[in-house]
């Protein structure tokens, strides 16, 4: 997905089939567990960096970095000490 302004990433996502498109802005030092969404996501890093965990797989991700996650993916995140700004575009339906 474009990642050039919120609006572009937006429209992309939503051209993709994503119903809910908004920023994610998380404080320095946040760690949230392992947990899962009922949605699924793509995402792409403004600002910050963040440590996204998926079984022992652990991505660390910087301004540019995209991820993705299925729906009920157990995973979990921890932000940098700057924290972390995140696009995150959601497909809720089944």
């Amino acid at each position: 997905m474009d990642a050039g302004t919120f609006e572009s990433f937006a429209a992309a996502a939503r051209a993709q089939g994503f119903d809910e498109v908004l920023e994610r802005q998380w404080p320095a030092g946040t760690v949230l567990d392992t947990h899962t969404h009922a949605f699924s996501v793509s995402a792409v890093i403004v600002q910050g960096e963040m440590w996204l965990t998926v079984g022992d797989d652990v991505r660390h991700l910087q301004p540019g970095d995209t991820f993705t996650l299925d729906r009920d993916v157990a995973h979990a995140e921890r932000y940098g000490p700057a924290g972390a700004t995140y696009w995150v575009a959601r497909r809720n339906a089944a």
